[in-house]
């Protein structure tokens, strides 16, 4: 077999050991150990690469920013912010047919955006709505669906740990970045809420409703969620205008979140070191997979598999926009199966080369950044 018919074939083998329930980041490195020993005939060549790719990996200071950002997330959860996000938003929206599933999406995009992690929204919010979804008579099936769908707004609300990994993959800007996601949050939050009401026509058992809560408790409720205004505007506003770098808006915000869950009360001595605890092992999981795609993606220049995809996209008589829809609809037969942060890593080494060679009547660094939410959402 050639380099390039091997680079082929280590994406379907890279499946079938992810089917199989292998750590993504451990996978990786199968595939590329016995990859490099089949087109360069040595396994020596993975060692050497792992040497030089955990420090080059792991030095990277705009890395730093993820367990800062995921530490927001822990320390927020257990400070009871996402409880009173839910009220809030059931304040507002509860006495509306399916009123509660909209009330958790809205909650899930507020506190996705002190959070930046999709895991880390739907647990926390999992924990507060459904038992309130369930106990309105909101079947079980239907109160997981919204939860899980009003999770992936973690990703996608700034700060978005994932699209922090995205700007480091490509190299673009982490600021430009953030602002571009806004919109394209607040156009799911939207959709998410048709969603729900042409799911309770359908379905009129689903159509719970809330007594209307009065005007004074509505506001109070959403006064008691200022904090999360407050940090958001501080962090993203911040990054944005140029007051603080990324890393140090994620500092900022860590601090200020701490402060809050200590100051309320709410935040025991052990909440903190779980929420350390949490953040360490998160970060982990997420450096582990990291370096393994680092490895992949030295393994995929070897094989050229990049390079040929992009000349055969560039040299193709297919309209760019018929071969975005075909990468968009990769994506949503990937995310079916696979955790977003595991399928950006192992596709956008080998996607992103082929867009980047396409005409979308937009500059590189404008359809980089446009791309990133996109796919994203």
């Amino acid at each position: 077999m050639s380099a390039l018919e091997i680079g082929y074939a280590a994406f379907p083998v890279l499946l079938i050991l992810i089917a199989l329930r292998a750590p993504i980041g451990l996978a990786m490195l199968l595939v590329v150990g016995f990859g490099f020993y089949f087109v360069l005939g040595s396994p020596n060549m993975i060692l050497a690469k792992m040497k030089s790719e955990t420090y080059g990996v792991f030095s990277n200071y705009s890395l730093s920013v993820i367990p800062l950002f995921l530490l927001m997330g822990e320390l927020a959860a257990r400070s009871g912010l996402s409880a009173r996000l839910f009220s809030a938003s059931a304040a507002v929206f509860g006495h509306l047919r399916g009123g509660l599933p909209m009330s958790a999406i809205g909650a899930c995009a507020g506190f996705g955006a002190i959070c930046g992690s999709s895991l880390a929204t739907a647990a926390a919010m999992g924990r507060v709505a459904l038992p309130e979804m369930h106990r309105y008579g909101h079947s079980r099936p239907f109160s997981a669906a919204v939860i899980a769908a009003g999770g992936t707004l973690g990703i996608l609300i700034p700060p978005s740990v994932i699209l922090v990994i995205y700007a480091i993959l490509i190299e673009q800007n982490i600021q430009k970045l953030f602002a571009a996601a806004i919109v394209p949050g607040l156009i799911a939050v939207v959709g998410y809420f048709i969603a729900i009401k042409l799911y309770t026509l359908r379905h009129p058992e689903e159509a719970v409703q809330q007594d209307k809560a009065p005007v004074p408790e509505r506001i109070a409720a959403i006064v008691a969620v200022w904090p999360i205004l407050a940090i958001f505007v501080l962090v993203v506003g911040g990054i944005y205008w140029g007051f603080f770098t990324p890393t140090q808006a994620a500092a900022v915000g860590a601090v200020l979140t701490g402060a809050y869950a200590l100051g309320s009360g709410e935040l025991t001595r052990e909440g903190l070191f779980e929420s350390f605890y949490a953040t360490a092992k998160t970060t982990g999981l997420i450096f582990f997979i990291i370096l393994g795609a680092g490895v992949f993606n030295g393994f995929l220049a070897i094989t050229r598999l990049p390079q040929e995809l992009s000349d055969w996209a560039s040299g193709s008589s297919l309209s760019p926009w018929v071969i975005l829809a075909g990468v968009l609809v990769l994506y949503l037969i990937l995310g079916c199966v696979m955790e977003s942060l595991s399928m950006i890593l192992l596709t956008i080494p080998v996607l992103f080369p082929v867009l980047s060679a396409l005409d979308f009547g937009m500059s590189a660094e404008a359809m980089a950044i446009w791309f990133g939410p996109t796919k994203t959402r």
